[in-house]
């Protein structure tokens, strides 16, 4: 690949400092953050995260439905921290 301008300075930067050892790395390491940022792919460690907080809500809503757990109404926020 073949960067110019503000990318290349960007790239010989990184790898001036150490921060990557080739262009690819640097590269690598941009899109990484750039996923970081927004979110584009979910990570296995996210999607295990995931699925295990939805089989505890799936639990949550057994053994609220089998009587085993009561949900108490509050009026405010405030009235949980309080």
């Amino acid at each position: 690949m073949h960067f110019e301008g503000y990318v290349e300075k960007i790239i010989e930067a990184a790898l001036k400092q150490g921060i990557a050892k080739t262009k690819a790395e640097a590269l690598r390491l941009g899109l990484l953050e750039l996923n970081q940022k927004y979110g584009l792919v979910v990570t296995d460690m996210e999607q295990r995260e995931l699925e295990m907080d939805l089989a505890e809500f799936d639990r949550m809503e057994k053994r609220i439905a089998q009587g085993k757990t009561k949900l108490h109404k509050v009026k405010s926020i405030d009235e949980i921290f309080t």
